[in-house]
């Protein structure tokens, strides 16, 4: 495994996900047996047992379920991104699916627990790291 805080954006189990991202576009992998959203990806269904998984695209809407601002970089490439905020949304389409994510263009002081957020997209880049990764983020609903 990699040690760079980059996502893995060629595994299979996730890569429908970062290139849908790349086209700014929001997919979540869907059960075709039982139509539940199944996130974290994984080869088969956890709730049927089906193992026909399929990425659909969803609107990146959600409420705020919870958030931290980070002030200490847990991996030295975050330092220069300090202070940020990391949160959960839970996803309109399927209130169940809690999506860990960045907040962007707000602070932490304008968060409201059940805040309507919407999802943008961002270069993921890190000082002294080489490459980069367009990845869906949230933001509060202006």
């Amino acid at each position: 495994m990699s040690q760079s805080p980059l996502p893995e954006t060629d595994w299979d189990l996730t890569r429908a996900f970062w290139q849908a991202a790349k086209e700014n576009e929001f997919v979540m992998p869907r059960c075709a047996g039982c139509e539940r959203y199944v996130w974290y990806p994984e080869e088969q269904c956890p709730h049927c047992g089906a193992g026909d998984v399929l990425w659909v695209q969803v609107e990146g809407r959600g409420l705020l379920f919870s958030w931290a601002e980070v002030r200490h970089p847990l991996h030295p490439p975050y330092k220069n991104q300090l202070p940020y905020i990391t949160g959960i949304v839970a996803l309109e389409v399927d209130p169940r699916v809690h999506y860990v994510t960045r907040i962007v263009e707000c602070t932490t002081r304008e968060l409201v627990i059940e805040m309507p957020m919407e999802v943008v997209y961002r270069e993921l880049s890190f000082h002294e790291v080489e490459g980069a990764v367009v990845a869906p983020v949230f933001r509060p609903v202006a």
